[in-house]
């Protein structure tokens, strides 16, 4: 599926908060003057000054990827995903968990095979939309970030952990091994560990997540939400048109060979000094003042 053709599936409106799932009617009986309590959103938004923070929020079963909380997760990155006052996507989590991965309830014989391939095309839909977009994604995590859940912090272009935090790929100890978090994670740490992970399901720390790449920082636990932040600021500070430029232009080129990847990023250097906020940006330097961005994707030349 595209983006454009999922934005038009599932783009809404961008609200302060928005519920990841609707909570299905519930009619009282008629012998209780009150009704049953909604129950909880598998996912929180909150938008403000450029950021958006999407919040799993489903700890009781440990934020597991289930289905409904893979296609909530789709739905709230979509959102508003091409607005101007978006800059920047950080995920984390309520609880000790960050996610343990797809939840092994909706993976039995007795949902059948369409069932199960729905969910694992969900979440390959949902890791490549992370990469897809064109801000900037960083994974906050503040704990354990098992198979699918640790699938999503490699997707991620940038991760910040806490020292307490693990991550690991156990699917092999239960009989299901971690094939899909291994495209991610094969991506982001050497090949032999990340084959290490995969066979034996050995946890990680996230001072041996930094030290191999799978993660960006490690931080105590008191800063997680100040470090994060601070990088999500910075990133709001640069003009929108060209870190979207940027991203898609570095994640195309990783996936070619050298000379090609040079003749990418060769041509895409030229298209971005074709765009004002590429001309702006240099005559800032030039008059030594601060860039005024207009954060629009218009060019000032062919």
């Amino acid at each position: 599926m595209s983006i454009n053709m999922a934005r038009s599936v599932f783009s809404r409106g961008v609200s302060v908060f928005q519920l990841g799932r609707k909570a299905p009617l519930l009619s009282a009986p008629r012998c209780y003057s009150q009704s049953e309590p909604e129950p909880e959103p598998l996912i929180l938004k909150q938008q403000n000054h450029g950021i958006r923070r999407i919040i799993l929020n489903n700890p009781k079963k440990r934020n597991a990827l289930s289905l409904s909380m893979l296609e909530a997760l789709r739905e709230n990155i979509l959102t508003g995903v091409d607005g101007e006052d978006l800059r920047v996507i950080i995920i984390s989590a309520k609880g000790p968990v960050f996610s343990s991965g797809h939840d092994l309830k909706e993976l039995t014989s007795a949902r059948g095979r369409q069932y199960h391939h729905k969910v694992f095309h969900t979440c390959s839909e949902v890791m490549t939309l992370i990469q897809d977009v064109p801000v900037p994604v960083i994974a906050m995590v503040d704990g354990v970030a098992t198979a699918a859940g640790c699938q999503l912090v490699a997707s991620c272009d940038i991760a910040v952990a806490t020292e307490k935090s693990t991550f690991a790929t156990p699917g092999v100890n239960v009989g299901l091994f971690c094939s899909t978090p291994a495209v991610a994670i094969g991506r982001a740490l050497p090949r032999k560990l990340a084959m290490e992970m995969l066979l034996t399901g050995t946890p990680i720390s996230a001072h041996d997540a930094l030290l191999h790449g799978l993660i960006s920082k490690v931080v105590p636990e008191e800063r997680l939400e100040e470090e994060t932040l601070a990088i999500a600021q910075r990133v709001c500070q640069s003009s929108r048109p060209v870190v979207a430029l940027g991203k898609a232009t570095f994640h195309r080129q990783m996936a070619q060979g050298r000379d090609a990847a040079y003749a990418t990023a060769s041509k895409v250097m030229v298209d971005n000094l074709a765009l004002r906020d590429g001309q702006e940006g240099i005559r800032a330097f030039l008059e030594k003042r601060k860039p005024v961005w207009s954060h629009k994707p218009e060019k000032v030349h062919n």
